[in-house]
């Protein structure tokens, strides 16, 4: 079986909901939180070696998740029409990938971050190539990582840190000198398990 077609029969598998919090049973979350909805992409490429994940390193200058690793993508607009809509929109803006180039497949189940947004991961693949454009005020640096690192349950590892004085866990996948961890991480992990059961 190709990347691809594992790719469509992984978003065919059925799995619940994730969250920045799955590793820590103990974080009690308001009743009634307000949640925004968000839409990010997971775009799949080829790569000269199988199948490749594009991801971003974002600018240390931003209020959320600063020099994180993060997928494409962002909180849907007034002009959005869904959060698939987002997500190809946000994608476009952030690393200049069109969105006539992004033949989306599926979605992964949604996502809750520690900072109050409902993101859906958007699985896109790309059969086209495109000159990459960073957003130099949101976006630090793009690359890409083999889909078989991140869609592999052996390579995660679960680590911890303080956090608002209680010590949080949280999946981390590394890869060279990218340390891909938090909502990031959970959601390939998702996928991963997903893959695996194919």
């Amino acid at each position: 079986m190709n990347d691809r077609s594992r790719l469509e029969a992984a978003l065919n598998q059925s799995s619940a909901a994730s969250s920045d919090f799955d590793l820590n049973p103990d974080v009690v979350l308001p009743a009634g939180r307000k949640l925004r909805p968000a839409g990010v992409l997971v775009p799949v490429m080829k790569g000269s070696f199988g199948a490749e994940v594009l991801l971003t390193k974002r600018s240390s200058r931003l209020k959320h998740h600063p020099g994180q690793i993060a997928f494409p993508g962002g909180k849907q607009d007034d002009g959005d029409a869904d959060v698939i809509a987002a997500a190809l929109r946000e994608a476009e803006e952030e690393v200049g990938l069109p969105r006539t180039h992004v033949e989306v497949l599926g979605t992964l189940p949604t996502h809750e971050t520690v900072t109050g947004f409902l993101m859906t991961p958007v699985v896109g693949w790309i059969e086209t190539d495109f000159d990459v454009v960073p957003e130099p005020g949101e976006v630090a640096e793009v690359f890409r990582v083999p889909l078989e690192h991140v869609t592999g349950s052996e390579c995660f590892t679960v680590q911890s840190r303080r956090w608002r004085g209680t010590r949080r866990h949280f999946y981390t996948v590394p890869f060279g000198p990218y340390y891909i961890w938090g909502a990031t991480a959970r959601i390939l992990r998702g996928l991963a398990e997903r893959m695996e059961a194919v």
